[in-house]
């Protein structure tokens, strides 16, 4: 994808980013610069500026844009006794209430607005969102199943019109089902319930025309190929008719053109959060990103999949697992208030659009509300469960877990360091990471499921020919050269009872880690470079209906390692919390490598962005001019005193613009001269 330069000024980009993390949030993190908790937070990212400032700036400043994209999961809410459908008010409200604080433009509901398609539930869903409507938020709305199987289109269009936006272009064939609009440098494409692959054209069409003019693509719909209970892939394709290939023949085509246009596609439909990557060919052959001389930095040839979890009052356990093939698993959480769990969750992200950046944050509040009855209204207890902030200009890797079982071949990706390959700065320099190890990790069980098949209708005509399918379309089978993490046995054929068994098994979550630069501003030598995705997760352990286990205590299920046997309990750092809250989740020690553009001297340090700020990585005092050794992992060198609670940071004194540091949190960092920091 063609990306377009950026224009505005990166100085004013830092104003608008202090003001935010000024004005928002509670926690020192200049990652996370949005925190839907505090209802002052502006939308246009310009709250707080100085009134008499420059007419010159105050041009300038109108040219930095922020954009914000609320998540809205599904909203259906069962039946009375009646038998009259209903929405889930009590969720959605909280939900709206969230994002209206976090200062969203734009509300994207990823369908099953109703459960029924009724004229009342239609009304009820209207009655809360025209609310924030007329208080200037925009609803992007899409058809879920539960909308295309009750509700005639007409009434769809009747209930919509007026919520879809009015320059939204429609899909020849599906106007009021498939659309688009564009929002300052997003384009956001909206689809129906299955319409995926019957849009695949279109939506090549459209981003073809629309390259040039954005810089970031999401697509929404109601379900999306790869899936926690559901998927296109199992459903169209594995268990598929026969000749019915609709999905079967362009599914490969459609993870390739996501990945090639880093989209990030957002779905509902499953009743639980869920947050991966999907792999353009393989997960085995998804290789780490890095540079090359010629062609700079490039990306993993993958996309990101959200499944934006709850607002309705049902919950759905984890079915099918991971679909190891294509996929990697870096967030899960669900809640069924069933089989022992005691509540469910509703779930609340925003995406946060700024030029080439962009920053997710998602909240989740467990509730017990089953019904509208005015008893059990609940003001959501938010915690934050899963962010990231990136660029388009960014390597990345997948950090695996430190529980590979020992012999295990790497298979190119299968690393649990965090080691990565150069990633040069727009203006000279690189960064890389050189050392450290993912011991926190979170882990969830599965269920047991089946597939069948009827010969003459499905597409596959015997058992052995559904296990084929299944391992060519959803699961890594396994042999030493290819091994699967979550089980030698992914899917197991039932020859008495003609039947496929997808056993439960129990996964380990893997990282997605980002080195994302943006340009050098005013207060900045070097490029400014962004480190993500090194704090989601704090071993926690799920069981398959979101009930809480103990991953120092307890195994995991049978056959969920690779010699066959049970994952067993991992011992986890201090620093570990066991909690789904990441707001204070603190990363495994893993060591940044940062060399400067070229005349980088002495008169420079490495700084972190720290409440808006640049600040001193480490006190200069405190600083060791030695070049990087692994053995300063384990021994650390000798500091002067008082230096032990300040991250170990150094340079090597025979290159001046080459920094390291020895990190436990996501950061923003970029060489400075010391003397504005004294």
């Amino acid at each position: 994808m063609h990306i377009k330069k950026s224009g505005w000024p990166i100085l004013l980009l830092a104003v608008v980013f202090s003001c935010v993390l000024a004005g928002c949030s509670d926690r020192d993190d200049s990652v996370n610069p949005v925190t839907p908790d505090d209802p002052n937070e502006q939308s246009d990212g310009q709250d707080g500026l100085e009134e008499d400032v420059e007419q010159e700036e105050a041009v300038e400043l109108e040219e930095v844009t922020v954009y914000r994209i609320g998540l809205l999961p599904d909203t259906q809410g069962g039946t009375d006794s009646e038998g009259q459908a209903h929405v889930a008010l009590h969720p959605m409200r909280e939900v709206l209430k969230h994002q209206k604080a976090a200062g969203v433009n734009m509300v994207v509901a990823l369908g099953d607005l109703t459960d029924h398609g009724s004229a009342l539930e239609f009304a009820e869903w209207r009655s809360v969102a025209d609310v924030y409507a007329e208080q200037g938020i925009e609803f992007l709305p899409v058809m879920g199943n539960h909308e295309s199987s009750y509700a005639y289109t007409v009434e769809w269009i009747d209930n919509m019109r007026d919520v879809i936006p009015e320059d939204a272009v429609h899909m020849p064939g599906y106007e009021w089902v498939n659309y688009y609009v564009v929002r300052e440098n997003v384009l956001v494409i909206g689809l129906a319930y299955y319409n995926l692959p019957v849009a695949f054209e279109w939506i090549k069409q459209v981003v073809y025309e629309q390259q040039d003019k954005v810089e970031h693509i999401v697509i929404a719909s109601h379900d999306g190929l790869i899936g926690a209970k559901y998927g296109q892939t199992r459903e169209h394709i594995v268990e598929g008719t026969k000749e019915d290939n609709w999905v079967y023949q362009v599914q490969p085509q459609i993870r390739e053109f996501l990945a090639d246009h880093d989209v990030i596609y957002v779905q509902g439909h499953e009743h639980q959060y869920q947050r991966s990557l999907i792999a353009a060919k393989t997960a085995l052959n998804t290789l780490p990103s890095s540079s090359t001389p010629a062609g700079g930095n490039y990306r993993m040839d993958s996309y990101t999949q959200i499944m934006a979890g709850n607002a309705s009052y049902k919950g759905y356990e984890f079915r099918y697992g991971e679909r190891d093939l294509v996929q990697m698993i870096v967030s899960q959480k669900n809640a069924t208030l069933s089989n022992g769990s005691e509540a469910y969750d509703v779930n609340s992200s925003v995406l946060t659009f700024q030029g080439p950046r962009v920053d997710y944050v998602s909240y989740f509040a467990p509730h017990v509300a089953s019904s509208n009855d005015a008893s059990e209204a609940f003001e959501a207890d938010w915690k934050l469960a899963d962010k990231f902030s990136r660029t388009t200009d960014r390597c990345e890797t997948v950090i695996y877990p430190d529980a590979i079982p020992e012999g295990t071949r790497s298979a190119l990706v299968l690393q649990p360091e965090y080691r990565t390959n150069e990633c040069l700065a727009p203006q000279g320099g690189y960064a890389k990471l050189v050392g450290g190890r993912n011991k926190t990790f979170n882990r969830t069980d599965t269920r047991t499921r089946d597939m069948s098949f009827t010969p003459g209708l499905s597409r596959a005509e015997t058992l052995n020919d559904l296990m084929r399918l299944s391992y060519q379309w959803l699961f890594q089978y396994h042999e030493n050269w290819t091994p699967n993490l979550n089980s030698p046995m992914r899917a197991v054929p039932d020859y008495e009872n003609e039947e496929l068994i997808i056993p439960e098994t129990t996964i380990d979550l893997k990282e997605h880690v980002t080195l994302s630069w943006l340009p050098a501003s005013a207060d900045t030598v070097s490029d400014i470079l962004i480190v993500s995705g090194t704090q989601n997760q704090t071993g926690v352990y799920q069981d398959d209906y979101g009930v809480l286990k103990d991953i120092e205590v307890d195994s995991g299920l049978a056959m969920s390692r690779t010699d066959g046997g049970v994952k067993p309990p991992v011992v986890l750092p201090q620093t570990a919390t066991k909690s789904w809250d990441i707001g204070n989740a603190v990363s495994d020690r893993f060591v940044l490598s940062f060399a400067g553009p070229e005349g980088a001297d002495e008169s420079l340090l490495l700084a972190v962005m720290s409440g808006g700020q640049w600040q001193a990585l480490a006190e200069e005092t405190c600083l060791v001019a030695s070049e990087w050794q692994d053995r300063f992992l384990s021994a650390a060198p000798e500091r002067a005193a008082g230096c032990g609670e300040q991250p170990l940071a150094g340079f090597d004194p025979a290159q001046p613009n080459l920094w390291w540091a020895v990190l436990q949190q996501d950061a923003e960092l970029a060489l400075v001269q010391r003397a504005s920091l004294n």
